[in-house]
């Protein structure tokens, strides 16, 4: 992304993968729909819904209504799934803990819309609006579904109302495993990233709920892959409680796995984020992240620790994400000459 701009997961990932992020954008609630294995169809629009706590004047005091549990999600997914709208089928599914999907399927339904989150405390949430004609008569749509959400979810403790964003329909974008020619598979316990990954055509393994499951799959299936996307939550989510200390804890637990997996001696290791998430401003940021990229024809820098400050001394010097895959791919030796 460019300076000064704060990238939300979708781009920032989309730019690990190389694309760029300005010209393949995808709404969130398409990549949470994917990644719960919801069959979504061309032409259905689907948002991320987080429930979130509002006070006696409808002002938000908690975004994620204090991280619920996923059965309390499950709970009350079933009251918003007796909503009726005129024209549209209503399809509400539970995600993980605060998080759930919203679709909407019937003819003519445009997907440009805008936000509910306000992204920030204190205020209500937003109605929505048509970013275009023909998602305006959409818009009226959702508004009408949150009002009923609002009524639904009055007596309920701490999750009374929802906020609704990443409106989006299902896009087309080149497939990863064609654009680099390699087998590429992704391993994630959160469902959003695996739907990142499969909008890009990656195989989605199935895992356990932790990161120790996840490396154990890592391992399952070394032979069979030539690219792996192997995610962790734990320091973005510690970074958006504003935690520090949580998050330092969660880079620690990752440290400890990283010797298993040198051992599977891949030909290149990156370590990074899609995003900064400073615990000092309880969200993400514009602030570049560090990166490691080793391998045999890698190089050698004067950097000995994986820090903010020590990487911005490195031979990698800053650069937009979406550029961080040639030099994988050049390190792996599966680039050609450019020229004679």
């Amino acid at each position: 992304m460019a300076p000064g701009i704060t990238p939300g997961s979708g781009p920032g990932h989309l730019g690990l993968f190389g694309y760029d992020p300005v010209r393949f954008l995808v709404g969130r609630g398409v990549l949470e729909s994917l990644g719960i294995e919801f069959d979504l169809r061309a032409g259905d629009v689907a948002a991320r819904g987080n429930f979130c706590t509002v006070d006696a004047r409808g002002l938000i005091t908690d975004r994620r209504a204090g991280r619920i549990s996923t059965e309390t999600c499950v709970a009350l997914v079933d009251r918003l799934r007796g909503i009726r709208l005129s024209g549209v089928e209503v399809l509400v599914e539970p995600v993980k803990e605060h998080r759930f999907v919203l679709v909407l399927r019937g003819p003519g339904l445009g997907g440009r819309l805008s936000e509910t989150d306000p992204q920030a405390l204190g205020k209500p949430p937003l109605p929505v609006r048509g970013l275009d004609e023909p998602s305006q008569p959409t818009a009226a749509l959702v508004n009408a579904f949150v009002e009923e959400a609002r009524r639904r979810l009055a007596d309920s403790t701490p999750a009374n109302m929802i906020l609704l964003r990443g409106f989006d329909r299902l896009p087309d974008l080149p497939r990863f495993p064609e654009i680099y020619r390699m087998r590429a598979a992704a391993i994630a316990a959160y469902p959003m990233y695996r739907g990142l990954a499969r909008v890009v055509g990656m195989d989605i393994l199935k895992t356990g709920g932790t990161f120790a499951d996840e490396v154990a799959t890592l391992r399952e299936h070394w032979a069979a892959y030539d690219f792996f996307f192997l995610h962790y939550k734990d320091t973005d989510k510690a970074g958006e409680d504003g935690d520090f200390e949580a998050k330092v804890q969660a880079l620690e637990r990752l440290d400890a796995f990283l010797p298993e997996i040198e051992r599977l001696a891949p030909d290149v290791l990156v370590v990074t984020g899609d995003h900064a998430t400073p615990s000092v401003l309880a969200g993400h940021g514009w602030q570049p992240v560090p990166v490691v990229l080793a391998g045999r024809y890698s190089g050698a820098d004067p950097v000995t620790a994986f820090t903010e400050r020590a990487c911005a001394a490195g031979s990698l010097g800053i650069l937009p994400a979406q550029h961080l895959m040639p030099l994988v791919l050049a390190n792996a030796l599966r680039l050609t000459k450019y020229g004679a």
